[in-house]
């Protein structure tokens, strides 16, 4: 063994001895231990009374856990990681203090979990990225350590400290030790906590009869759960109805919603409803109450409740109607929007020789991109709501190319001209359409946002070169301006928002700036709303194609069949509870409360006598504290995120702590 060697050894024997202190030992000793091994000199940690406590005459000292990840280099090339572990040593109940290069790693995880299991440890913290990311991943690998769960703490150092101070290494590391201690000291306070356990009703409800909520009730129905689909129009199907062909692959639309539909109609699991809406919705995972009303065919209509356990919002969208006047539409009837030109094209009989529209020959058409999309600020007029389009609607380039492309092969004496700011064909196979159209003779000008093409009326019945005029900054040729003459006009109109402003009130949904419906996250939750047990399929969240429909309505299918596993339903345990000793009644907490239902004041008896008293129904309960703050006896208190836990942290991040400049040599776990 090389003397490198022999010192690590030596090394990793004196830090083994100071870890995890021998019951009794004396602390103010171990601390100085602790700071001879270390290399460098160190200031001694003072945590006021409140944090210092670990003893209480009756409960246990207790042994913390502390593991800093490196994050491959995000967390440590800023903060000084070591550092952070050295000192959380000095933290009165904290034994063990490790860095790992990954801690969300499978190695990283059984580094906890053995440690628990052989260091007797009662609580851990995980300092490392933003816990949306590995929250669960470090609950289970304590619960594998055989922990409750809920004694686990995790501090976010990379997002805010290694990023958000990337120019301030020192400031950085000490703000990250201080965030170390806050965790430890509301660790002291924290208890175990078990899952709430709810009833769980295995049945689904489907809002939407499109490709998104027929493939979602299909979905569901295979693996043998009960769907309540509910359509508001008189057929399935949705806009898929109203398409010709889907690309690339150039099936047939219809003949793809009619063998979908036929799927679904002969699912014993699945009940339509069509001619239908759901007009309220009350209560929460896995015990959803609605109220659901029908169009019967005499013109009345009829109401019926239902529970389901999880509801599968495929409300899909709405296509952009331009304003009377936009690029002419409306005032010249050879201007048309791009799902109006589709259905045109479907009618014509399939030996037309002559592209034709109310009887004129089209010798030329345009087709406009980003009508109703990308909207800019004193360019666009704003919808009669005030709002504008910003986004982009991202099916629109690709169409537009799929039908330019399908004159030019059907009418090939019809010349077709292509106005957009820029093409967008991001799908697999959809370039494709862009390449074929410019070699079958598709002429493509490009115009900044801010200058969109001008549309004029020809003068006289029908101009020279056509009943219309486009005026348009070409950026292909240097800003020159040109004008084009057509005989028709196709405008590119994207996707807006569904009209479900009910649904979103009744059911307190998250939308976006562009008015669909909010993911929690957009990776590791993609289909899930923010309430429990509600997802989302399909163009009720984004404009999107119809293969992605298809894959977002599977993805909500297989959530809510995990949720259907059990015969209950699991949620966190992070709710509002009410010390009924301290509460007089008053209903504060009830009306300060904006989620329906989660509290509510009920009669209780109390020395003899009945009095009103909060009680929190926790499936509804989201843990916001609202009522926390507005108790004046302190009578109501989050599970995990108690008053006196908030003061704990405070205490320790207000903890005098080691200057950051100190340094010292420490055994790291790769």
């Amino acid at each position: 063994m090389s003397d490198q060697e022999k010192k690590q050894q030596e090394h990793e024997k004196d830090l083994a001895e100071f870890e995890c202190g021998e019951p009794g030992r004396d602390e103010e000793a171990h601390v100085q231990r602790q700071i001879e091994i270390a290399k460098g000199p160190m200031e001694t940690l003072h945590l006021k009374p409140e944090i210092a406590h670990v003893h209480d005459g009756v409960t246990p000292q207790l042994k913390v856990g502390v593991y800093i990840c490196r994050c491959g280099g995000n967390i440590s090339d800023v903060v000084d990681v070591e550092k952070v572990a050295e000192t959380a040593r000095l933290i009165p109940g904290v034994c063990v203090a490790k860095v790992h290069t990954f801690v969300c790693s499978d190695p990283g995880q059984h580094l906890i979990s053995d440690d628990i299991l052989q260091e007797n440890l009662d609580r851990v913290v995980v300092a490392s990225c933003s816990p949306f990311l590995h929250e669960q991943t470090f609950r289970g690998a304590v619960s594998r350590g055989g922990m409750n769960p809920y004694l686990y703490e995790h501090v976010n150092i990379r997002e805010q400290a290694s990023w958000a101070h990337k120019h301030d290494p020192a400031g950085a590391t000490t703000k990250a030790i201080r965030m170390v201690a806050a965790a430890v000291g509301k660790l002291r306070l924290a208890q175990p906590l078990d899952k709430i356990k709810l009833p769980n009703h295995r049945r689904a409800l489907v809002i939407g009869g499109g490709i998104a909520g027929l493939k979602a009730a299909a979905d569901l129905a295979g693996r043998g759960i009960k769907v309540l689909l509910v359509e508001i129009a008189d057929q399935l199907g949705g806009h898929l109805n109203e398409r010709g062909r889907i690309y690339p692959s150039e099936h047939d639309a219809s003949e793809f919603v009619s063998a979908l539909v036929t799927q679904v109609r002969a699912s014993s699991n699945i009940e339509i409803l069509l001619s239908s809406k759901v007009s309220a919705v009350s209560g929460f995972i896995g015990n959803f109450k609605i109220v659901i009303e029908s169009l019967r065919s005499d013109g009345s209509t009829s109401k019926m409740d239902e529970t389901v356990g999880a509801i599968i919002m495929a409300t899909g969208y709405r296509p952009y109607i331009p304003q009377n006047g936009e690029f002419l539409y409306k005032a010249e009837p050879c201007v048309l929007t791009l799902p109006e030109f589709i259905q045109h094209m479907q009618s014509l009989s399939g030996d037309a020789k002559q592209l034709t529209y109310c009887g004129q020959a089209i010798r030329n058409i345009g087709f406009l991109h980003c009508v109703g999309s990308r909207q800019i600020d004193g360019i666009h007029q704003p919808s009669p709501n005030g709002a504008l389009n910003t986004y982009c609607s991202r099916t629109c380039c690709t169409t537009i190319l799929q039908q330019a492309l399908a004159v030019r092969k059907r009418f090939p004496h019809t010349g077709v001209f292509d106005f957009n700011q820029d093409i967008r064909t991001y799908g697999r196979g959809e370039e494709n359409y862009y390449t074929q159209a410019s070699r079958q003779g598709v002429v493509f000008f490009r115009y900044n946002g801010d200058e969109p093409p001008r549309v004029e009326a020809a003068t006289g019945s029908r101009g020279k070169d056509g009943v219309l005029r486009i005026i348009v900054k070409d950026a292909l040729t240097w800003g020159e301006e040109l004008e084009i003459g057509v005989d028709m006009l196709v405008l590119g109109t994207g996707m807006i928002p569904g009209q479900i402003t009910g649904l979103i009130e009744a059911m307190k949904l998250a939308v976006g700036e562009d008015g669909f419906l909010q993911e929690v996250h957009p990776k590791l939750r993609p289909v899930e709303l923010a309430v429990n047990g509600i997802l989302v399929a399909g163009t009720a969240q984004a404009p999107m194609n119809v293969h992605e429909t298809l894959a977002a309505a599977g993805a909500a299918a297989a959530k809510a069949a995990a949720m259907f596993a059990t015969e209950e339903v699991e949620l966190n345990p992070y709710v509002a509870e009410v010390d009924l000793s301290r509460c007089s009644g008053e209903a504060r907490c009830v009306t300060q409360c904006d989620y329906e239902g989660a509290l509510k004041m009920v009669q209780v008896e109390v020395d003899g006598v009945m009095v009103d008293r909060a009680e929190v129904n926790a499936g509804l309960c989201v843990g916001c504290g609202a009522c926390v703050a507005v108790c004046p006896h302190r009578a109501i208190d989050l599970n995990g995120w108690r008053i006196d836990q908030f003061e704990a942290m405070i205490e320790g991040l207000a903890a005098e702590i080691p200057h950051p400049e100190c340094s010292s040599e420490l055994v790291s776990i790769q």
